[in-house]
């Protein structure tokens, strides 16, 4: 009996932490045991449910693109007919081909990416160094010229579009490309993002590059603008579509209809064709292919950039 008590005494003192936690083992469910069936069961109808709800989302903002594709391959017995067609019966590429014959498709593309990129390379250039500017620069008024500028998005657009036409035509850039780009180089929205974005970079890398005796040019476009890659492919998206998509001021300044732009263009057709839709629906998905193309390129950092441009 007393070898048997100088054993266990012995176990103890080899192996004290295991004994111990044998005998202060907490009750309850032990490490690696199941999950409780009720909450699994209800973890995955959420799931089911997010994904019926994202599925029937995505359903609803792809159908308009369907119903186009539909409507530009139709022919116009089966877009004047009774009966609905999910697809056309026939496929009718004379939609295409038709109007890109009769007008000059090809120079109000070309008139379109000129002024898109025009404006697009300038703005995204304006709202950089003018975020840069509001975010990390110390000058009188700065905060006060920050809230003009930002009140301006209250002002609607077709208010400025009378003292704007009356700038361009004092200017002399009616019917020219200039005349569309230069009134809305900078855009109050762009400059919002840009120094909300800027300002969550770190100051001591700026104080640090001054330390060295950077100027702000310098540490603008070899400290800043690096970091910035997010920020500038949201507001390349976001000029090319509004730039590429624009309709009523081109329509204002543009005089010669060689000069007019892609969406100006589609109001041809319209008065052309009358009640053909299936050629206005073929030029539409014609037109939607480059801004599908300058997403695709820069969608990498667009997320990015509209969550961080958020920060502060």
């Amino acid at each position: 009996m007393a070898a048997l008590n100088a054993h266990d005494s012995r176990t103890e003192d080899r192996d004290p932490m295991v004994t111990t936690t044998q005998r202060h083992r907490p009750p309850g469910p032990r490490p690696g045991k199941e999950r409780d069936p009720m909450v699994t069961a209800r973890e995955r109808r959420t799931a089911r449910l997010r994904l019926a709800l994202a599925v029937t989302g995505a359903i609803a903002m792809l159908f308009p693109v369907y119903w186009m594709v539909v409507t530009a391959l139709s022919t116009p017995a089966d877009l004047r007919g009774s009966e609905l067609h999910l697809w056309p019966t026939s496929l009718n590429w004379a939609n295409f081909t038709g109007p890109w014959a009769k007008f000059p498709y090809p120079t109000w593309i070309l008139n379109s990416l000129t002024i898109a990129v025009g404006a697009v390379v300038l703005t995204v250039v304006i709202n950089l160094m003018a975020g840069y500017a509001f975010a990390k620069l110390r000058f009188p008024g700065r905060d006060v010229l920050f809230l003009l500028v930002i009140s301006t998005l209250m002002v609607p657009v077709q208010v400025v579009m009378v003292p704007q036409f009356q700038l361009v035509v004092d200017f002399g850039l009616i019917g020219s490309d200039w005349g569309v780009i230069l009134p809305r180089l900078a855009e109050a929205f762009g400059l919002f993002m840009a120094r909300q974005f800027m300002m969550a970079i770190p100051d001591e890398l700026i104080e640090a590059a001054q330390v060295d005796g950077a100027g702000q040019m310098r540490i603008f476009r070899q400290i800043v603008l690096p970091l910035c890659r997010p920020l500038i492919a949201v507001l390349v998206i976001f000029t090319f579509m509004w730039r590429w998509n624009e309709f009523a001021w081109p329509l204002i300044v543009l005089k010669d209809p060689e000069s007019y732009t892609l969406q100006v263009g589609l109001l041809f057709l319209k008065n052309q064709y009358g009640q053909d839709y299936g050629a206005l629906m073929a030029m539409s998905l014609v037109s939607m292919i480059p801004m599908l193309v300058v997403f695709a390129l820069f969608q990498r950092h667009f997320v990015e950039g509209m969550a961080r441009s958020g920060i502060r």
